[in-house]
C-alpha cells in the first residue's frame, strides 16, 4: 500500500514541481516519472523495514 501511494505522491509532486518550473509537457512526464519512481522506491524500503519488524 505505501508503494501505490509513494507513486502517486511522486508523480503528482513531479508533476507540480515542472509545472512550476514552466517546463513543458516533455518535462513535466520526466519529473512525474523521476519523482515517481524516486518516492516509489521509498515506499518500498520504508515497507519492508516495517515488515522486518514486525516479525
Amino acid at each position: 500500500m505505501l508503494i501505490i501511494l509513494g507513486l502517486i505522491c511522486g508523480v503528482s509532486f513531479g508533476g507540480y514541481t515542472a509545472h512550476r518550473r514552466k517546463g513543458r509537457w516533455p518535462d513535466i512526464l520526466h519529473y512525474a516519472t523521476s519523482y515517481g519512481i524516486m518516492f516509489m522506491l521509498a515506499g518500498l524500503v520504508v515497507t519492508l523495514i516495517i515488515h522486518r519488524a514486525a516479525t
